[in-house]
């Protein structure tokens, strides 16, 4: 899905590629919603499905102005911060107490980040592009961390068809009201990239509320860790995208944090 859409928000900007995904997504969501019994939330739940679809299209806004800046490798990498910042939100939001061993996850994942950029910036290539690209990814993350926490709460009091159809309606109706100002016209190509990424981030909101209901983030969570693998790959087969050293060696100082902060954590609605 990354891939497709950083390859339609290269053609068409991030904004009208996120407007089309998510229209798409709201389509493609339609008839499976339709099949399953047109599932409504109540009041209380369609206020956590709005509170997550606003977090939802600033961090997608900002990931993807990112990722068009910089390797996907590299992006994905960043991102796994967002696990150790959800330590923090849980505490701030939930209530949850911050353990030591979060204090050192949270420093570990400072060092991987820092080993990353020093990686760009000891081979010259950091451009003020990529600066844009890894500020905005990290602040990406920040609204991610905030995904995490209302994604187990939500998953927990709708099912996968109700939240797959909300969350993109409601994200592509947070898109259209700023769509008169910052929407282009897309071509076909940007169009397919597009449609096929609504079609992967729809099933990948369908099997991630399904999963996330039956077991804790934290068991779930390092799963992700998996896409620094894919990233890398499709990176190098449609962008040509070379993996250095560095970014290796950041992500794994990063996802070691992680499972650090993870381990015996207490995580729930």
């Amino acid at each position: 899905m990354d891939a497709a859409m950083k390859g339609a928000s290269i053609a068409t900007g991030v904004f009208t590629a996120l407007l089309f995904r998510n229209i798409f997504g709201t389509l493609l969501a339609l008839p499976i919603w339709f099949f399953a019994g047109r599932p409504l939330p109540n009041r209380k739940v369609l206020r956590i499905h709005a509170q997550r679809a606003a977090i939802v299209a600033a961090m997608a806004g900002l990931f993807f102005y990112g990722l068009v800046r910089i390797p996907m490798a590299e992006a994905i990498a960043l991102s796994f911060i967002s696990p150790i910042v959800a330590l923090y939100f849980a505490s701030l939001l939930l209530g949850e107490k911050i353990r030591p061993r979060a204090i050192v996850a949270a420093a570990m994942g400072v060092i991987g980040v820092l080993i990353i950029a020093a990686g760009r910036l000891g081979d010259g290539s950091y451009s003020p592009e990529a600066v844009e690209g890894v500020a905005a990814i990290l602040c990406s993350a920040l609204f991610y961390a905030l995904n995490l926490v209302f994604q187990r709460k939500q998953a927990l009091l709708a099912g996968p068809v109700e939240i797959a159809l909300f969350q993109n309606l409601i994200v592509a109706m947070i898109f259209l009201a700023f769509s008169p100002w910052l929407a282009v016209t897309p071509d076909a190509a940007s169009l397919r990239l597009t449609l096929a990424g609504a079609a992967l981030a729809t099933m990948a909101i369908l099997f991630l509320s399904w999963g996330y209901a039956r077991a804790e983030a934290q068991v779930l969570v390092p799963i992700e860790y998996t896409g620094f693998l894919w990233a890398a790959l499709f990176g190098w087969l449609q962008f040509s995208e070379e993996v250095g050293i560095a970014t290796v060696g950041g992500a794994l100082l990063i996802v070691v944090g992680c499972l650090i902060g993870a381990k015996n954590a207490k995580t729930g609605p």
